[in-house]
């Protein structure tokens, strides 16, 4: 007993030596022994020496409690270090000001606040957020580090890139990897036009074009990180003011944006498992994002493996060795000639252009036509602009087009854009939700989610790029079906399998798709097949293994009967609409082209028949008809026939599917008549896929390549 008294009275003794609060009082001082710890215990304030030799200390803001060097976010005084570790104090004045002096009474830095006379005298206080600011005792801030950064900008602050035109906010990088006094690089937005471009600058000089703004008064865009947290970054034009300001979900203290002083401006998240900073994203990420490196007349292509420059459309390169000189017209200039403007969709606006306000596209077009120095426009109808007042967006360009890249996320992942249907009933929460699910999913095949935005009633789901787009594009295309071989459709069908194995049973939850179709298995550069389109996906718990709906939601012929009739649903609704794309691409036929099998409502039906009658081999496509096995086809129609029975009891699991596939001496049950498609399709012809396209409001979408 004796010992623990010991112990606690040891540590008793030792508190008053070491202030650890969160809140810094004008009868309290901090000195260089003291730290001041946020609640949350993210960061900390106090004085600091980046190198060991201890020749100069600051006053800084740096993350708590995470291994490896201290990361700065915020430093008082970058540009008047403290020669002397032990002089240095700050202090709250009676007159609620912070000051910054050292031993000699020298003041070495100093808050600003607006203090009316008589005022309660403030304290400061260091937030959750990394924010520190100066409080008066009923609230109110009268001055916060948030709105004097030095080389970060950290989650909700309110970064001020221009007030009344005239730039504001200013990022200035560390002049070394040890020295946080003010370096050559700074990100500010462009003087010459405040609020619509941002830019890294070396000393004076444009280093890399960040970002050209929409112009609306609330823009912005939901993204998912590489940690599957989602990022919300958004622009606002209010009054006189323009800022920036980015939110995560999860924990946000610890994702930050950083002017490095190499002159990279990086988004960064903390890893916990590896535990360093991870990137987000990066600026520049290319030789070529370097601003004006392609020189004029050339753009910087993100869409190949490694970006490189690349002569507009009508131009040659000056130089075939040296890109930085540019390019040149392959053909003189006809002034008057409106046939010379060649439209370039998806590329980021050049920069140096003249924006004119309050026209509409023609009168943008004419601008430019009668114009012959006019080398380029473009025109945006924004169709909520605000504070703005101006619906339009005319830019027009004169001589040179210098700086032009856009087509690929950061970094030069080229992706793919599927835009939801603006009739969508899914709400902005649920939708949310389910960019979450599906970025924490990880499999082969199934489609990775590389990101989101969402703005007004737009939401879009950013993918990795598949050049092969979709199976159905193959399976159905009289003109192109012979790439798909028979070993490349078994590879296919098995590819299929183990995407639903995994959302089914292998994934934390299960997951019912309820939209498989050949128009929703993408396909990559080896035909690998990738399940997308989680638009109408559920998750069921760990105990639950049916539910209901009133709104049934799907495409017609892909849906299983108890689903379509009863609104019930499982993981054997799934395997219903695999067994029908299972049969599908054995036979090459849609489920909706009833028509084209003569005496037969449909494509199970006419199946059905062929297997009872000993004939199933008739059901192969002819296009790979001499190339495949003869017990492997007939095994996969077998199979698909078992997946498609009427009662969701007799369907198999697809652990059982994938067994029977792969498996040549797997003893496989008899299935039973299928008689539900025959029945509900009766009659239905043609006007059956007219049905898929109206019946599905979110997965009928729009896939474009960028």
């Amino acid at each position: 007993m004796s010992i623990h008294y010991v112990l606690i009275f040891f540590l008793l003794f030792l508190t008053p030596f070491c202030n650890s609060d969160d809140q810094l009082t004008h009868t309290k001082p901090l000195t260089h022994s003291d730290t001041l710890i946020s609640k949350s215990g993210n960061f900390a304030l106090g004085f600091f020496s980046p190198t060991t030799s201890n020749n100069s200390f600051y006053l800084g803001i740096w993350y708590h409690g995470i291994p490896g060097p201290r990361t700065v976010v915020w430093i008082a005084n970058r540009d008047s270090p403290i020669i002397t570790p032990s002089s240095g104090m700050l202090i709250v004045t009676n007159n609620s000001h912070m000051v910054l002096s050292n031993s000699k009474g020298q003041n070495i830095w100093t808050s600003t606040g607006n203090i009316t006379a008589g005022a309660a005298i403030a304290h400061a206080v260091l937030l959750d957020s990394g924010n520190f600011v100066l409080r008066l005792p009923n609230g109110m801030d009268i001055w916060q580090s948030f709105d004097h950064p030095t080389d970060t900008i950290l989650p909700s602050m309110k970064f001020l890139m221009s007030y009344k035109s005239q730039v504001v906010g200013r990022l200035v990088s560390w002049k070394g990897h040890d020295d946080p006094s003010s370096g050559d690089f700074s990100c500010s937005s462009d003087p010459s036009s405040p609020n619509l471009q941002f830019f890294t600058w070396n000393k004076t000089r444009p280093y890399c074009r960040i970002g050209v703004e929409s112009g609306l008064s609330v823009s912005g865009g939901t993204y998912v990180t590489n940690t599957s947290s989602i990022l919300y970054q958004t622009t606002i034009y209010s009054g006189d003011e323009f800022y920036y300001m980015f939110t995560i979900s999860g924990d946000p203290a610890f994702t930050r944006i950083k002017l490095e002083y190499t002159g990279k401006l990086k988004f960064l998240s903390w890893n916990n498992h590896s535990s360093s900073w991870a990137i987000i994203s990066e600026r520049p990420s290319a030789a070529c994002d370097l601003y004006a490196s392609c020189g004029q007349f050339s753009y910087c292509d993100f869409t190949q493996i490694i970006p490189a420059c690349q002569c507009l459309s009508g131009f040659e390169p000056v130089d075939g060795i040296n890109f930085s000189k540019g390019c040149r017209r392959k053909q003189a200039l006809k002034c008057g000639k409106q046939s010379h403007f060649v439209a370039l969709p998806g590329m980021y606006v050049p920069d140096k252009f003249l924006h004119i306000r309050n026209k509409s596209f023609d009168e943008c077009i004419a601008e430019c036509s009668h114009n012959c120095s006019c080398t380029a426009y473009a025109y945006a109808n924004l169709s909520s602009v605000g504070a703005l007042a101006d619906p339009s967006r005319c830019l027009v360009w004169s001589e040179e087009l210098i700086d032009v890249k856009k087509g690929t996320l950061e970094g030069g992942n080229v992706v793919a854009v599927k835009r939801l249907s603006k009739g969508s009933t899914q709400g902005i929460v649920e939708f949310k939700n389910e960019v979450v699910l599906i970025a924490k999913l990880q499999h082969k095949n199934l489609v990775r989610l590389l990101g989101c935005c969402i703005h007004e009633d737009e939401k879009l789901l950013i993918y990795e790029y598949l050049p092969n787009k979709s199976l159905d594009a193959f399976l159905f295309d009289a003109t192109r079906k012979h790439v798909l071989d028979w070993l490349t459709r078994f590879n296919i069908i098995k590819g299929i399998s183990r995407g639903l194995l995994y959302l089914h049973q292998d994934s934390r939850l299960t997951i019912i798709h309820r939209d498989l179709k050949a128009s929703n298995i993408l396909l990559d550069t080896r035909m690998t097949p990738k399940i997308s389109d989680f638009g109408m996906a559920r998750i069921f718990g760990a105990d639950q293994n049916q539910a209901n709906t009133t709104r049934v939601v799907g495409t017609y012929g892909y849906m299983s009967p108890e689903y379509a009739m009863r609104g019930a649903f499982s993981v054997k609704s799934d395997t219903y609409s695999f067994g029908v794309l299972l049969l599908e691409i054995v036979s090459g036929l849609k489920i909706s082209s009833a028509h084209l099998i003569t005496k037969f409502s449909g494509l199970i039906g006419y199946a059905w028949r062929l297997w009872e009658d000993g004939k199933a081999i008739q059901l192969v496509d002819s296009s790979v008809m001499a190339s495949c096995p003869l017990n492997e086809v007939l095994r996969c129609i077998h199979v698909g026939l078992l997946c498609v029975q009427d009662h969701a009891s007799d369907r198999p699991l697809m652990s059982s599917v994938m067994f029977m596939l792969e498996n040549e001496t797997a003893l496989l049950p008899v299935p039973k008549q299928p008689v539900y498609f025959a029945l509900s399709n009766c009659g239905n012809g043609e006007g059956s896929e007219s049905m898929e396209n109206s019946i599905n409001t979110v997965s009928i979408t729009t896939l474009d390549g960028r």
